[in-house]
């Protein structure tokens, strides 16, 4: 009876995962559920893992890390028996995506390629990232330690994070910080990644604004006449790729 029910609740989960997928990926407009079930590399991790899992919970030695093994080889992702994951989870193409023992997801959190949540030690007990519900986490971006990403929150892509993130918040950059706090419609996958905010780039234009406004006051200030620099904000280029694409 038992076992009956555990199978159960696997279906019931990649039947959510499924679900998601079909939500979250435009790819999968037009696409059948059994094709979806055949081919998403994501739903085959998440299929590997809700088994691997379920036999971990149930105190199965040895086979539950032997089909975590196997499915890292075959989908490129690789996620700890152990870890605990919630329900419609998302992992968008998904290679390279790694979840540690002791991480922690929530409910209909995105991956995309790429996603590290990791350790940053040798220590025992909880050491990976927490990440609540309605997450998404950019491309390449890497979660390390026993942190907590609040609800809502968006990572963008190759950002590495090593302390909370506030619910509802956006973060950027190497270290991760917020720029973007209570932003408009902060739950979902719907990311614009072009558009975030860019810190280090303001950071520099205040400097550069600056330097300019202590120039001209030096050359008030001089008997002689001071060259003052020209702050000029960068702009695409039109014309023909030098790199030859």
């Amino acid at each position: 009876m038992a076992g009956f029910s555990a199978f159960a609740r696997v279906a019931s989960e990649v039947r959510r995962d499924v679900v998601a997928a079909r939500d979250r990926d435009p790819a999968s407009s037009g696409v059948s559920t059994a094709e979806i079930i055949a081919t998403w590399p994501g739903i085959h991790a998440l299929l590997a893992y809700r088994v691997a899992h379920a036999m971990h919970v149930s105190g199965v030695p040895l086979l539950p890390r032997l089909i975590s093994m196997l499915a890292r080889m075959v989908s490129g992702i690789e996620i700890h028996p152990a870890a605990i994951i919630g329900r419609g989870l998302f992992i968008d193409h998904g290679s390279g995506v790694v979840v540690g023992e002791t991480a922690e997801v929530g409910d209909n959190v995105t991956l995309y390629q790429g996603v590290t949540l990791g350790g940053t030690g040798f220590q025992t007990g909880k050491r990976h990232p927490t990440v609540q519900d309605n997450v998404t986490i950019g491309s390449g971006a890497k979660l390390l330690g026993p942190i907590t990403i609040g609800h809502g929150a968006k990572v963008g892509a190759n950002s590495v994070v090593i302390t909370d993130v506030p619910p509802n918040s956006t973060v950027v950059g190497n270290p991760g910080h917020p720029v973007r706090v209570d932003g408009r419609r902060p739950e979902g996958p719907d990311v614009d990644w072009i558009h975030l905010p860019d810190p280090i780039a303001e950071a520099i234009q205040a400097l550069s604004g600056r330097i300019a406004t202590l120039e001209r006051m030096v050359a008030e200030l001089s008997d002689e006449p001071q060259p003052v620099a020209e702050v000029r904000p960068l702009r695409t280029v039109r014309g023909p790729n030098p790199a030859g694409g």
